[in-house]
């Protein structure tokens, strides 16, 4: 059977900007027979994540993500059907995902790579696993309930920076669930602070484009900032930093600024922001959710309920064909996506009805 994946084309250097072009589509021969402890998978809903930008240099910076190899498929967040299995764990017509799923519309994986998915919990809306009920509200809930240090009725003022993102369109509402009183979003268009405010319960939103973000933040945080969930590092974070009250929290989720830059991670601060934060005592540790499987079952289902009771609202920017792969990339490098990037590679119509 000849099925489609996409392979790196070329690398766009560790400072370079990602382009489409560092993707290709080409067509292989997917075997007939699969073997013992193997599935044949249909894919349904591919991620892209800021992450991946580390794994398109030679050297990801970094023990627990490995680079992706030019001219070979390329992998992440995936979720599919199961059209044949060898494998225990699994029968056709089971839903599936996996942190490495082939960029490939259809493939044959070993089933140990794979974890089932009930459909309930996402009310039949699959890709929300790769979003909202998957690894990015994951590392919002768990961030936040790690490092962020919220009590319940204190007063306190969370800030959230790549606000309309995957993460951070989570992390605002999180914060308000678990108690603080006041949050804020910056983010980089009037459609995107807009959407904040109206329909995701952020308090005030900043456009980082127009006017003094410092400003902004001294006018909208009049008793200083406590939380800040932390995406993109640089400027906007300095800023943050300098307003910070004493003791406090920063999630160190992402630095999507830094992330075309061959810089340590997380990057160190300039010397003048790192020396408000020794003096006030605010804290920046890095923060890998990964390091906190044990918690995972209960976080999809916390996520799943505050999504079904109406409290946590789920955004996605849908792309459509494998062949968009790297638009979409290149999309969500630059801002271009209103929550979770998701590319939809084929669609399952017998959950239409859930």
């Amino acid at each position: 059977m000849i099925v489609q994946r996409v392979v790196l084309n070329s690398r766009p250097g560790k400072n370079g900007n990602p382009v489409a072009e560092n993707f290709r589509v080409e067509e292989v021969n997917l075997p007939d027979n699969i073997n013992e402890g193997q599935v044949q998978v249909r894919t349904l809903y591919l991620s892209v994540d800021p992450y991946m930008r580390c794994r398109m240099n030679e050297d990801t910076g970094s023990d627990y993500i490995s680079p992706w190899q030019l001219s070979q498929v390329v992998d992440g967040g995936g979720i599919g059907i199961i059209e044949e299995s060898k494998h225990t764990n699994f029968t056709k017509g089971d839903f599936v995902t996996s942190f490495y799923w082939p960029w490939q519309t259809k493939v044959i994986l070993d089933g140990n790579i794979l974890e089932k998915v009930d459909p309930q919990l996402v009310d039949g809306h699959l890709s929300y696993f790769l979003g909202a009920i998957g690894m990015p509200g994951l590392t919002s809930l768990i961030g936040i309930q790690e490092k962020g240090h919220i009590t319940a009725g204190s007063n306190q003022t969370m800030v959230v920076s790549g606000a309309a993102g995957a993460c951070g369109s989570l992390a605002g509402q999180i914060g308000h669930l678990m108690g603080c009183s006041r949050v804020v979003g910056i983010c980089g268009t009037p459609e995107k602070c807009l959407l904040l405010t109206s329909e995701l319960g952020f308090d005030a939103a900043i456009n980082y484009k127009e006017g003094s973000v410092a400003e902004q933040l001294r006018e909208l945080c009049p008793s200083g900032v406590d939380v800040y969930f932390d995406n993109v590092g640089g400027d906007i974070s300095d800023t943050v930093i300098s307003q910070m009250n004493q003791d406090s929290h920063i999630i160190l989720c992402g630095q999507i600024s830094q992330y075309n830059k061959d810089v340590p991670y997380p990057p160190p601060l300039p010397s003048a922001v790192e020396a408000i934060r020794k003096e006030r005592n605010i804290t920046r540790e890095r923060f890998l959710v990964l390091n906190f499987k044990d918690k995972f079952e209960s976080g999809i289902l916390q996520l799943s309920q505050w999504f079904k009771e109406g409290k946590l609202k789920i955004k996605e920017t849908m792309i459509n064909g494998l062949e968009n792969m790297g638009a979409a990339f290149q999309s969500m490098m630059t801002g271009g996506n209103i929550g979770k990037q998701i590319v939809c590679i084929s669609e399952e119509t017998s959950l239409l009805s859930l």
